[in-house]
């Protein structure tokens, strides 16, 4: 067992294993997922609504501002500039994410 010298405190090795468990740590959320939550939030959707790639904005009652306040949001969470045209040819959750994605890619060094 080992003993912190400024604290007193002690420990073992086995106790921080205990504690930690790789096999809890939450996932990195895809693209897609990230996308879901914040057409979920732009849209005041259910956190339990079923949204996937192949949801389209129109469907769940976006017009064509909500669109552009979901690309804005997109911009801010992904740190990305996404150039009007592209933004316009945008009508699904899995359509956002691959332009994300390829934006992302684009700006890989």
């Amino acid at each position: 067992m080992a003993t912190n010298s400024i604290t007193g405190a002690s420990f073992s090795m086995r106790s921080l294993r205990h504690h930690f468990n790789p096999t809890l740590a939450k996932p990195e959320e895809t693209t897609t997922e990230k996308v879901c939550k914040i057409v979920r939030k732009q849209l005041a959707l259910p956190d339990d609504s079923n949204l996937t790639g192949e949801s389209k904005f129109a469907s769940l009652g976006a017009d064509s501002l909500d669109t552009v306040e979901i690309v804005m949001g997109l911009e801010e969470e992904f740190g990305i500039a996404v150039e009007e045209d592209s933004a316009q040819r945008i009508t699904t959750v899995q359509e956002a994410a691959d332009l994300i994605d390829e934006i992302l890619k684009k700006q890989s060094p």
